[in-house]
């Protein structure tokens, strides 16, 4: 750990952001990892195109005066009375969960710009040829997804809102770190497993067919992403040392916690509750007791597609969660039941049916390709 990273596998081995020479070693280009081939190659099955009308149209209509994109129940604030019967008497419950909807999209957006930049920022450093050409095939995958939130926020808002001042925070961290095993527990592990959750969760209970279309073909991607750090996880943590596990936990804790801050803290969207006429420190004061009644938030937790439930099961099942850090998780989820789960990961199967989707078109495609060439 003499420069601050934990690497226990070749396949992990990094260098410095400016060492370009040592990518220019001979031996190193006949020393490529078979470890990634598959979720390589795998990615001509979900190939899509956020700006090719086939495989989404995002000039498909919504109503964003009167037609919510979510159930009342989705809108955490829609259970402070105060909220609920302002925006009844004033007519504004739809526009307000669309509103609060923008927020969420536009937390994806900036957290998808994050992952695009991290996974360019992995090919720098990344010494196994495997290692870099994956993330470099996940930069190209992410770029669509920036793309496609990016499209989908402008038909329906026009405009994305700021990125939270505690998720800036974390990408910026997460992106500038020099030691690979904080870019892939912070990145490829909790942002992505964060981003399994919303998209489960949207493609669950959105209304819009656009935007459930959107969650799916970008799940398609992000589950192959969330294995870069599972094969890490599996090839890492059981060879580490006690100091470095502690480490690697302390460092999971650090970033589930300012995940969940910002996914739950009201403060940051006290701009949208006064562009509402609502004061906002009603409303945090309603939404506070909300978040700290322990039972409800148990019962929302329950849900299988519950962002931060999926969080703690990408932790628990990757090894990060011990008996040392148990109790501090356990405050959000009954552990036993997480366990008795297994590996199985919300979203593999809404996955897996966006794939057979595109192979689909991609088929298509390919038999009319050759069909041309052969005349």
């Amino acid at each position: 750990m003499a420069d601050g990273n934990i690497t226990k596998d070749i396949l992990y081995d990094a260098v410095a952001p400016n060492d370009f020479e040592s990518m220019l070693e001979l031996d190193r280009y006949n020393a490529r990892s078979t470890a990634f081939d598959k979720i390589i190659s795998a990615t001509h099955d979900h190939f899509w195109d956020p700006l090719d009308a086939k495989y989404i149209d995002f000039s498909a209509p919504w109503d964003m005066e009167n037609d919510p994109l979510l159930p009342d129940d989705q809108v955490l604030s829609l259970g402070v009375p105060y909220v609920l019967n302002h925006l009844e008497k004033t007519g504004q419950k739809a526009r307000f969960i669309n509103e609060m909807s923008l927020w969420n999209f536009s937390s994806i957006l900036h957290g998808e710009q994050g992952a695009l930049n991290l996974s360019a920022s992995l090919c720098h450093v990344l010494k196994d040829q495997g290692a870099q050409e994956y993330a470099a095939n996940q930069t190209r995958e992410e770029a669509r997804h920036v793309t496609a939130f990016a499209r989908y926020i402008k038909a329906r808002w026009g405009r994305p809102r700021p990125c939270g001042a505690v998720l800036q925070q974390l990408l910026v961290d997460i992106i500038a770190a020099p030691e690979v095993y904080k870019k892939i527990i912070g990145m490829q592990m909790l942002v992505e497993g964060l981003a399994m959750g919303a998209f489960a969760t949207g493609f669950q209970y959105n209304r819009d067919p656009l935007a459930r279309q959107l969650f799916q073909l970008v799940m398609t991607d992000e589950a192959f992403h969330h294995k870069f750090g599972k094969i890490w996880a599996d090839r890492t943590i059981p060879r580490m040392t006690q100091e470095e596990r502690e480490t690697v936990e302390d460092w999971a804790a650090h970033c589930f916690q300012s995940l969940l801050f910002n996914m739950g803290n009201p403060v940051q969207q006290a701009g949208v509750y006064r562009d509402f006429g609502m004061d906002p420190d009603l409303v945090l004061a309603g939404v506070r007791e909300i978040i700290q009644n322990d039972d409800a938030r148990r019962e929302r937790l329950k849900s299988q597609t519950n962002i931060f439930r999926v969080l703690i099961k990408t932790l628990f099942n990757a090894g990060l969660i011990t008996d040392r850090t148990r109790a501090f998780y356990a405050t959000y989820v009954d552990m036993d039941e997480l366990k008795a789960e297994g590996d199985k990961m919300v979203g593999d199967d809404i996955a897996e049916a966006g794939i057979k989707y595109l192979q689909e078109i991609n088929f298509k495609d390919r038999a009319r390709t050759v069909s041309l060439a052969a005349e």
